[in-house]
């Protein structure tokens, strides 16, 4: 392994998992021969990409503007491979980033049909409730929820999941069920991500109704809050696809289901400025096929996918 392509490629992978040995390993290399690369890379380039301690390696300024030079190229490398081959066949890795209850419960049941289709290709998982630095974490495509703010990368709206309230059979028999939004106020809401403001604002008849909360839990994850609302901690809000089987199961229910509560946008981000990774772009389109709603409830819905800007490390 001596040819640039290849080294570029170890760069890559040291830089994503912040060690020389592990990316080395990955690509078949001892710790000395993926240093020694490094070195060599850093001196053709002029510059030190690393700053290396005994622990682990960072990214220099200079290493992290020329990452998302190399990601783009790399991308655009691979897309040349898969249009060539003219089969759809995805090879190499995918690295994809979400929130926990995202992957739990949309992403996890349905990667058997996407692998099946790809067999070659590999996918890596980084799941958690926070956002995740494309870039820095070496993320392929990340699913957002909410509105993205103005930037040059690019995005796909994916869907527009519904939000709701939601509590347990006990809470509601304890401290009876509200009926207006009024009535939150005299409740214990949970406070989660799906709504993190103490403030809830309500849609009916044209009019908006809004109501501050009173919160005794707050909670940054989504499973947390719904597993909250379970045991009956108080009143959590959620997307409707996020507690759809807590609500079968009949371990929620609804709490004002006549009054809209809004919905959550999710878009698909994706890094390498414009050229995307083909599997990046596969793994997209194939999520918003399997969570595009039927075609009688699109009017729910904000229309179509689209493309928008956003910042690339949100």
């Amino acid at each position: 392994m001596n040819d640039r392509l290849s080294t570029l490629r170890l760069f890559v992978r040291a830089a994503r998992v912040g060690n020389f040995s592990s990316a080395g390993r990955e690509l078949g290399l001892s710790q000395p021969s993926a240093s020694r690369l490094i070195a060599t890379l850093e001196e053709e380039v002029g510059a030190r990409l690393f700053s290396r301690t005994t622990r682990a390696v960072t990214l220099t300024e200079a290493g992290a503007t020329y990452l998302m030079r190399v990601e783009a190229i790399l991308a655009a490398l691979d897309e040349a491979d898969h249009e060539a081959r003219g089969t759809g066949e995805l090879r190499g890795s995918l690295r994809v980033g979400t929130s926990s209850s995202f992957v739990l419960r949309e992403i996890i049941p349905r990667l058997p049909a996407f692998l099946k289709q790809h067999a070659t290709l590999k996918i890596e998982l980084v799941a958690n409730d926070r956002y995740q630095d494309l870039v820095t974490e070496g993320i392929d495509v990340a699913f957002r929820f909410g509105p993205l703010p103005d930037s040059s990368a690019m995005a796909r709206k994916i869907i527009h999941l519904p939000r709701i309230l939601m509590a347990s059979p006990d809470y509601l028999r304890e401290r009876g069920t509200p009926t207006t939004p009024s009535d939150l106020a005299h409740h214990s809401v949970i406070i989660g991500p799906a709504h993190p403001s103490p403030t809830f604002s309500f849609r009916k008849d044209g009019r908006v109704t809004s109501v501050r909360v009173d919160s005794q839990l707050a909670i940054t994850i989504n499973e947390g809050a719904t597993a909250s609302a379970v045991a009956g901690l108080g009143i959590a809000a959620s997307s409707e696809n996020s507690a759809r089987a807590e609500l079968a199961a009949g371990q929620l229910v609804r709490v004002l289901p006549d009054w809209d509560f809004g919905s959550m946008e999710v878009n698909a981000l994706f890094v390498g400025g414009k050229t995307i990774k083909p599997a990046a772009r596969a793994f997209a389109d194939f999520l918003l096929r399997e969570l595009r709603p039927p075609r009688r409830e699109l009017a729910r819905f904000s229309g179509p996918p689209e493309s928008v800007s956003v910042r690339p490390n949100q």
